[in-house]
């Protein structure tokens, strides 16, 4: 018996010394992300964009966006919009073409954006007529700049770049409000503490720009993963390119309204940095050390965003064996072995006050209204926790299924500002 409890007691240190160091890992960043971003210089119009929209069933949405895309502060003959109607049983081609977009037809069958982007960037490469393409989701609508801010970003050298994520509908649901929520957090103490601290950003799924040669280079767009927008990070990474952040660069985007919703995407989300996790771990580990230092860093780091899942999960072993070395009576003096990791009832009440206050913080750094988005900042913390459990399922049990979300909220730009 004795043999047990020594083993239950070393096996408590070690979940707890290796969550300790991830968290500690995250806090260092902390600083960079209260740091002013520095902001591209504004050049003159030269790059050539050629703006792309996946779309299954989006009649209802995608005009707003288009309209938007078209009323951009560029040159018009500097850019084109293109809408990819894939698996469409509605309107959403007409509707697309009406409001001025080009169609472009994918000549296999496609079952998710990765596949749809494989085929358009094929047939992109080989017209040589444009310089970078720049990526948005159907439900979206776009601010004026952006392909001014995206501009700017390409001549300063940028290959890759995210811009601003922001939210359509905000205070539709305590669902949306926490997607809302966990952009800016993505925004802030992602993105911009990485770009801050030297390392690259993140691809967020949409609003992103990617250069064409760089494409190229890769031989296309080619993703395998239900995360195509993280596996192209991490392929960037990979080849010592950091994606550049540009929050001026402003999209907003339509979020879930409902938890069967959010519980389906994230399913796919964590399932897609799984597969990235199997794929190219490997890769990012084998040339950590031969590239300089920091391609070390911005490997080491994407390595660590990838494990975040399992880590999490880690967290929650912790305090299951937290439990049962109380239960057996046991009393443990290890340095790292403290209740905020391994209490239960302690872990509960920490985490949620954190949650609220940094969602305070974030809000007020994004200079968004606090009081109205009070439901959010309450249930930003079921929201978070409630992606353990899909960590946990999809650990084993992997979505194979892309399942896309229906998009209802017609908004004009022009409304959200």
């Amino acid at each position: 018996m004795l043999q047990y409890l020594y083993f239950f007691e070393r096996l408590l240190f070690i979940l707890t010394l290796l969550f300790t160091i991830y968290m500690i890992y995250y806090i260092f960043f902390l600083p960079f992300a209260f740091r002013k971003k520095n902001c591209y210089k504004s050049h003159s119009p030269k790059c050539r964009f050629a703006v792309l929209v996946a779309a299954r069933n989006e009649q209802a949405v995608i005009g707003n966006l288009v309209e938007s895309l078209l009323a951009q502060n560029y040159p018009k003959e500097l850019y084109d919009v293109f809408v990819i109607p894939n698996n469409c049983t509605d309107q959403t081609e007409l509707v697309a073409k009406n409001a001025g977009a080009k169609i472009i037809t994918c000549n296999r069958p496609v079952s998710t954006k990765g596949e749809v982007l494989e085929q358009v960037v094929e047939k992109l490469l080989k017209q040589n007529k444009y310089d970078a393409m720049c990526v948005f989701d159907a439900d979206n609508v776009v601010d004026p700049g952006f392909l001014c801010a995206m501009n700017n970003a390409w001549c300063e050298g940028a290959k890759a770049a995210q811009g601003f994520r922001d939210s359509k509908n905000p205070k539709d649901t305590y669902i949306s409000s926490s997607y809302s929520i966990y952009y800016w957090m993505v925004n802030r103490f992602y993105s911009h503490a990485r770009s801050s601290a030297g390392l690259s950003a993140i691809v967020n799924g949409s609003g992103f720009m990617a250069d064409l040669s760089l494409l190229k280079s890769m031989g296309g767009w080619k993703t395998k993963t239900m995360t195509e927008d993280i596996e192209f990070t991490t392929k960037c990474i990979l080849s010592n390119i950091p994606v550049a952040w540009v929050p001026e660069a402003l999209t907003y985007d339509e979020q879930p309204l409902t938890f069967s919703q959010s519980w389906r995407q994230r399913s796919r989300w964590s399932t897609g940095i799984y597969q990235c996790l199997h794929y190219y771990s490997g890769a990012l580990i084998k040339g950590m050390f031969t590239n300089g230092f920091n391609n070390m860093r911005m490997r080491l780091d994407q390595l660590i965003f990838l494990l975040a899942p399992i880590l999490q999960l880690v967290w929650v072993l912790t305090v299951l064996l937290g439990h049962v070395v109380r239960t057996l009576g046991m009393h443990y003096h290890l340095s790292v072995g403290t209740p905020i990791f391994s209490d239960l009832t302690f872990s509960i009440i920490i985490s949620f006050i954190l949650s609220c206050v940094t969602c305070v913080i974030v809000m007020i750094l994004e200079h968004k209204q606090v009081f109205s988005m009070k439901v959010g900042i309450l249930s930003y913390w079921f929201f978070i926790i409630s992606w353990l459990p899909i960590n946990a399922i999809c650990l084993f049990f992997r979505t194979k299924e892309w399942k896309s979300i229906s998009h209802t909220r017609s908004v004009r730009v022009s409304e959200l500002k």
